[in-house]
């Protein structure tokens, strides 16, 4: 079930014109994403996160630069990567078997072997028993879990995921980060990861890029050299503990900066 892609973003930059002024949304963006690694992307709102996504993602045209996914030029393509917004957006009336296979039926895969390739999934992921179920039975959880493994069936091999748990509870979403790793392995994609949660991007990440805003810019990189597989007892070691507080040192100097330029 190993999927990988290389993902380069080179000089992507966003402006835009607002009542005739010019608006830096991203300044020019340089970043690699190498086959099978998990990079998270970390900063305050406005700092351009969701541009980036929307602009890999195909639904928005960059100012300047290209996205290139395994050497291809991709900018500007829908369909070539996996997205998923933090609303888990299952459909309510279908069954959650039927909206895990929605991805693939969209890619006019038969609707009998997208859910033969699917059931096996749900019952291996925790989400067994519920294949008749309507989405309304489901907690968020497990309303994610369906979401994710509908991402990942689309078989797109570059995934972008905004946020997935941040409307979860504390001890769903440490579950669900553990649950999230375990796939990660299994599946082998190449995973861009949004999240507010320092604690959260150090657990999950290979790679965290810090951001800051106006404009939205790449202030740090930051490699995270905690060995896989990971367990949640490494939240408490010496390492993870000084790599999220050098995280939250490089946001607040970020922040103090935007401070004294709006004063």
């Amino acid at each position: 079930m190993t999927h990988a892609a290389k993902l380069i973003l080179e000089n992507v930059s966003m402006v835009f014109d607002t009542n005739g002024q010019n608006f830096t949304a991203l300044e020019p963006v340089t970043f690699d994403v190498p086959k099978n690694k998990f990079i998270s992307l970390i900063g305050p709102s406005g700092c351009g996160k969701s541009t980036i996504f929307n602009i890999v993602a195909g639904l928005q045209a960059p100012t300047t630069g290209r996205v290139l996914i395994d050497g291809r030029d991709s900018t500007g393509m829908i369909g070539q990567v996996g997205y998923m917004l933090q609303k888990d957006l299952l459909l309510p009336w279908r069954t959650v078997l039927d909206n895990i296979c929605l991805g693939m039926e969209i890619r006019g895969i038969p609707m009998a072997e997208a859910r033969q390739r699917a059931a096996p999934l749900m019952q291996r992921y925790g989400l067994g028993g519920f294949e008749k179920s309507y989405p309304s039975s489901l907690s968020g959880g497990m309303k994610q879990r369906a979401a994710l493994l509908r991402t990942l069936l689309i078989d797109n091999d570059v995934v972008l995921l905004d946020e997935p748990f941040g409307a979860l509870d504390a001890q769903t979403k440490a579950h669900m980060q553990e649950w999230l790793l375990e796939l990660f392995t299994d599946f082998g994609r190449t995973v861009v990861f949004v999240t507010h949660d320092v604690e959260e991007a150090v657990f999950l990440s290979d790679d965290i890029y810090v951001m800051a805003s106006r404009p939205g810019r790449i202030i740090e990189k930051l490699p995270i050299d905690l060995p896989r597989p990971r367990e949640r007892a490494v939240t408490s070691t010496p390492r993870f503990v000084a790599m999220k507080k050098y995280c939250l040192d490089l946001l607040h100097i970020a922040a103090k900066d935007i401070e004294a330029e709006a004063a």
